[in-house]
């Protein structure tokens, strides 16, 4: 499978990158942390780690660590507005539970 964005997420990634001056795209992964578990992690990076498995979508890199692929293949990063509110959204089909604050979930 792969590791998908939208071309909202991959528009916001690029004016951000834009701003930045620099950088080759955005790196995706998974922690450990929160009451379910595994919490998303993203930054923007410069370049490319050899362990990087490398999606490219829209023109956008997105760069995963190998360990955080067995959770995250198949999301979608989809870039948001919800009322006042705007932000990266996972759509991660391996997601089985999320905790009630939003900020972690379990495969």
């Amino acid at each position: 499978m792969a590791v998908t964005l939208t071309e909202a997420a991959a528009r916001h990634v690029n004016r951000y990158l834009a701003k930045r001056g620099k950088g080759v795209g955005v790196r995706l992964g998974v922690k450990t942390t929160g009451c379910s578990g595994l919490a998303y992690k993203l930054e923007y990076v410069d370049e490319v780690a050899p362990e990087d498995v490398v999606f490219e979508n829209h023109g956008v890199k997105l760069l995963i660590d190998p360990k955080s692929l067995a959770y995250i293949d198949g999301t979608e990063l989809d870039f948001v507005r919800e009322g006042l509110n705007e932000g990266f959204k996972f759509n991660n089909p391996n997601e089985r539970d999320r905790c009630g604050c939003g900020e972690s979930f379990r495969v």
